[in-house]
């Protein structure tokens, strides 16, 4: 496949976030036998076109972290995309649907490292010691593709569906928390919608970060002092909808809340 065509499909997928129309999945009718790896350089040339723009990278963000997902599509490691400063929203600020296709909301732990991470073979455990911080997040994806459904190449390609992404305002150390007892609930309009613990995440969120740095590695990259990385969710994701009051709460580690106009 030419670098054309990933520029091409790349193209694509951005004019589809920014005019809010979904499209029809690339292996439907554009590259039916698209494999992960061309899927991650249609996702590099989709990352390029950003920056090209003056979008600047404010980190990295895993997908398809719970086991449960990860047998769902049939895959041994999870995925990877990237957040944008365009994509933050302030904490506890209103979101219009607008700006979006059909969002959906999860609850996530953030990590905002010391010092950089360059696998391979990265532990949790040198995660645990280079992590500055942690805090909890709302990530808020929303497919390009119609109905939100894709194949895993599909949703590589488009960038993990990243969308958006409100960060609470509680910062804790890393060792303050056993973050994979961390309770978590997600409600909407008072009413709890979805829950779970930091443990859904790979067994521990640190794992989450190191896997990363560990796939990033295979890319000549590496994770970065000062990025904020996006874990996965802890809680299933949920369709948004005009006038949801969002707040997710996380035990000892504080909420995050955003509101949803029209």
């Amino acid at each position: 496949m030419s670098s054309q065509k990933f520029k091409e499909i790349a193209k694509l997928l951005l004019d589809a976030e920014i005019e809010k129309k979904e499209v029809l999945r690339i292996t439907a009718d554009k590259i039916p036998e698209l494999t992960v790896d061309e899927a991650y350089l249609i996702q590099k040339e989709l990352i390029n076109l950003k920056i090209q723009q003056g979008l600047s990278v404010v980190g990295p963000k895993m997908g398809l972290t719970s086991r449960a997902k990860m047998k769902q599509m049939n895959v041994e490691e999870p995925i990877y995309g990237y957040i944008f400063d365009n994509m933050v929203v302030q904490e506890g600020s209103s979101l219009s649907l607008s700006e979006l296709i059909h969002p959906k909301v999860e609850a996530e732990i953030a990590f905002v490292l010391d010092k950089d991470l360059a696998g391979p073979a990265i532990s949790g455990v040198q995660v645990l010691a280079a992590t500055k911080y942690v805090l909890p997040a709302l990530e808020i994806i929303d497919s390009r593709y119609e109905n939100f459904q894709f194949t895993l190449p599909d949703v590589i390609a488009d960038n993990t569906s990243s969308a958006r992404v409100v960060f609470g305002n509680q910062l804790r150390r890393p060792e303050e928390l056993e973050l994979d007892l961390v309770g978590t609930t997600l409600s909407i309009n008072g009413e709890i919608r979805a829950l779970g613990a930091g443990g859904a995440v790979l067994g521990h969120p640190a794992h989450s970060v190191a896997m990363l740095a560990n796939m990033l590695h295979r890319e000549g990259s590496k994770l970065k002092a000062g990025q904020i990385i996006l874990t996965g969710g802890i809680t299933e994701a949920i369709l948004l909808e005009n006038g949801d009051e969002v707040v997710a709460k996380f035990d000892q580690l504080g909420q995050v809340s955003i509101k949803i106009t029209d």
